[in-house]
């Protein structure tokens, strides 16, 4: 682990968003409210926060933070698409670019699996799901006064 220590707590604050394609009939029932497993949005919001909580536990040299506020957004896209964007605030002294993406990367993986069974083809298999564009949209630090 990097050894930040002397540098200051200062206001942090990272965005990530990603997007996973789905079958325009999966983006349909996702609209229409007709996911058998329930609100997948709803769920997806959940598992976000709490992944973005322990992103320590899960990448190996990942300081553990004080976050200090989580906010997930996610709306469909298009006719074949779920959009999920993680923001995620401290106060430390060092940055929240993986809680933002581990967040946003679970309420994709969240969505998926609220939806595999709409996206199964003849085969069993998942020929139109996959999750895109994982990325830090834009990240904030504010000196201390």
């Amino acid at each position: 682990m990097v050894d930040v220590t002397a540098k200051p707590e200062v206001y942090r604050e990272a965005k990530a968003k990603g997007t996973i394609k789905l079958r325009p009939e999966t983006i349909k029932r996702i609209r229409n409210g007709k996911i058998e497993k329930g609100n997948p949005f709803e769920v997806a919001k959940v598992a976000a926060i709490l992944a973005a909580k322990n992103t320590s536990s899960l990448i190996p040299l990942c300081h553990p933070l004080p976050l200090t506020g989580v906010e997930i957004d996610l709306k469909t896209v298009g006719d074949s698409k779920v959009e999920a964007q993680a923001t995620v605030k401290t106060r430390a002294q060092t940055g929240v670019e993986m809680e933002a993406l581990v967040a946003a990367s679970t309420a994709l993986l969240t969505v998926w699996d609220m939806t595999k069974q709409y996206e199964k083809n003849k085969d069993g298999q998942y020929p139109s799901t996959s999750i895109q564009d994982l990325h830090v949209v834009n990240k904030v630090k504010e000196k201390q006064e």
